[in-house]
């Protein structure tokens, strides 16, 4: 069994941000050689999530609207966790959104289903932060 890592970098504009990050995991595949297996993509920050869902603009901007409306960045005072920091929404948001995701390795192709992308959800942003990428097969 073969095994691959690497890590993708990611430094937003904005505090929150959705990226579609599909080419650059079916890249780090492509870069591995491994055919058939298992690829884990998982935030490395607190505040950062990768989940699978469709790229779609107005879904975007709804998710942007639920998750506010579950935990509003604003006001600061609302958390306990804001003291020193301002990003309790931004932890809140990460646990919803999930902190990774695990896709099937088939005939060197990530199995995602007609509609399935993967995306970096930055909810804490403006700072320089990664996302592991393991792939593990033959």
């Amino acid at each position: 069994m073969k095994s691959y890592r690497k890590e993708l970098w990611f430094e937003t504009k904005s505090r929150r941000e959705l990226i579609n990050i599909t080419s650059r995991v079916a890249e780090c595949l492509r870069e591995s050689g491994i055919r058939e297996g298992l690829l884990l993509c998982n935030a490395m920050h607190i505040t950062a999530s990768v989940f699978i869902n469709d790229d779609e603009s107005g879904l975007h901007q709804d998710f942007e609207e639920w998750l506010e409306g579950l935990a509003p960045e604003k006001p600061y005072s609302r958390y306990r966790h804001n003291g020193y920091e301002d990003n309790a929404d931004a932890h809140l948001k990460r646990t919803i959104m999930g902190r990774e995701v695990v896709v099937a390795v088939t005939d060197g192709k990530l199995d995602l289903g007609p509609w399935e992308q993967i995306f970096y959800g930055e909810f804490d942003g403006m700072r320089r932060k990664r996302v592991l990428v393991k792939i593990i097969g033959e």
